[in-house]
Parts: structure tokens; C-alpha cells; sequence
């Protein structure tokens, strides 16, 4: 692997993701020892340089010797390029740069919501996104999507349960949100849509959680006890999830038993209609 020597790149240190990704970059030698280093310790002189606000959004990848600054899918593309020149030669085309900088923006605009960190009022610079609303809007959306497709497919394995339609999940997806909005309409509209883009995120981790027997499902005859058990260790993991998040949010601990009342009151109505 080519080590692309004197380049460092700013992540997020609260943020799983970043970590995940730059700690690999280092492991794999495709950066040298110091090719990162957390957003929050930008010292004033390379301040002058760096724009911090779009820092915030798109990881930045500083070559140190020239004080020359890459951003965003630019400096992912340059640090694998140098290993890969093949992989950088396709990601500037233009159709496919195009669709990995939404992916990009798509990801990182959401990360917060994704993987939320704890507010710490005390903290100086924060490598906190550029409140979006049309990328909040754009995961909900999908998420939302993407969960009533799992629950759907998910529920048609479960013999007990009244035959499932795509519509009946979405409008529970969608009933979810509707139902906890009720109890969060005091806060303002960005904490509104950052308490919903966590709610679907747990929506979503239940999902994929779901997945693996899902997929077994397809090959073997699984027990109906194992797939209902199975679906209930992931409801609780869920209620855990919820719970963790609102709390690192500082909301109101009732949202948790809100989420779990629409919960039971659905599962009430499937099995009465």
C-alpha cells in the first residue's frame, strides 16, 4: 500500500464513522502515523488556511506542505487515489463524482442523527454539520422506506401475525413519527428534526438487526418461537436505543414510553382487524 506521506486529515473524533475510516487509512499505511488528528485541536494558525465551517461538513485533508486543503469526497479520493490511482480516475468522472459527493453530503449532514455524540456546553470548536434540512428531510424519508420494507418482509414470516401489506408498514413507519410529534412540538423545528432523524434511526438499526433471520429465512425453516424471540430481543434493544439517545439529547425521558404506547397500540390493532 502507498503511504501518502505529509497529509493529514481532520475528523470528527465523536463521530463512529470517522473514526472507523481514518483509523483504517492509518492501519492499512495508506496514511503515515500523524495522517490524522481531531477536528477540535485546529490550532489558530492553521486556521488561516482551513475553512473551518466547511471542515465541519466535508472531512478536510491537509497537505501540510504546501498548506493546500482537500475536502470532502476530494480528500477521500486522494488519500485511496495514491494507492489506487484507478479508483481516484473513476471517482472524478463526472456522473459518478457527482453521485458520491450526495452520498457524501447525504452522510455526513446526517451523522449526528446516525451516530449522535453528547452535548458538552463547555466544548470550544465542535465538529458539528451545517444544520440541512433537505438531507434530514431526504434520511427520514429513506429510512423510513427502508424500515417498512424490513417489517414487511419480517411479518410475513411470522404465521400469527394477519397477512402484511407495504401500505399497513408504511403507515406505521409513518403513524410513529406523526404519534411523537405530538409530545415534541414545544421544541424548536431543527430539534424537532434531529428528535425525528433519531427516531428512525433506531427504526432503522431494528431493521437491520432483523435482517440476519430474515436472510436465514429464505434457505431454512426456522421455528416460530425462534422468529417471534427473536423479534422481541430486538424491540427491547430498540427501547434501550431510544432511551440512550434522548438522554444524550437531554429530552424528555417520556418519549421513550410514548414510542413504546404507539408500539403496543399498534401491535393491539393488526391483531384485532
Amino acid at each position: 500500500m502507498k503511504t501518502l506521506e505529509n497529509h493529514t486529515l481532520l475528523y470528527d473524533e465523536d463521530c463512529p464513522m470517522c473514526n472507523l475510516y481514518t483509523s483504517g487509512f492509518i492501519k492499512t499505511k495508506m496514511l503515515d502515523s500523524n495522517g490524522r488528528k481531531s477536528f477540535t485541536t485546529i490550532t489558530s494558525s492553521e486556521q488561516v488556511f482551513i475553512d473551518v465551517e466547511r471542515a465541519k461538513n466535508e472531512i478536510a485533508l491537509v497537505d501540510n506542505e504546501n498548506k493546500k486543503v482537500f475536502y470532502g469526497i476530494e480528500s477521500l479520493l486522494k488519500v485511496i487515489g495514491n494507492s489506487y490511482p484507478w479508483m481516484e480516475s473513476i471517482g472524478n468522472l463526472k456522473p459518478v463524482n457527482f453521485l458520491l459527493k450526495q452520498l457524501y453530503k447525504f452522510i455526513s449532514y446526517n451523522r449526528k442523527v446516525i451516530a449522535p455524540s453528547k452535548i458538552v456546553s463547555e466544548k470550544g470548536l465542535e465538529c458539528i454539520p451545517t444544520f440541512n434540512i433537505k438531507y434530514r428531510l431526504s434520511y427520514i424519508v429513506f429510512a423510513t422506506l427502508f424500515t417498512a420494507i424490513i417489517l414487511l418482509q419480517y411479518s410475513q414470516i411470522i404465521m400469527l401475525l394477519p397477512k402484511a401489506t407495504f401500505v399497513r408498514e408504511l403507515l406505521l413507519a409513518v403513524g410513529q413519527i406523526a404519534f411523537q410529534y405530538l409530545f415534541i412540538q414545544k421544541l424548536s423545528k431543527q430539534s424537532q428534526l434531529e428528535y425525528i432523524g433519531n427516531l428512525v434511526t433506531v427504526s432503522v438499526i431494528g431493521s437491520l438487526i432483523l435482517t440476519p433471520v430474515l436472510v436465514l429465512s429464505q434457505f431454512v425453516h426456522l421455528n416460530e418461537y425462534l422468529i417471534l424471540g427473536w423479534f422481541g430481543i430486538t424491540v427491547n434493544l430498540m427501547i434501550y436505543e431510544h432511551f440512550r439517545r434522548i438522554k444524550m439529547l437531554q429530552l424528555p425521558k417520556t418519549l421513550t414510553f410514548t414510542w413504546v404506547l404507539y408500539r403496543m397500540v399498534a401491535l393491539l390493532l393488526i391483531l384485532n382487524l
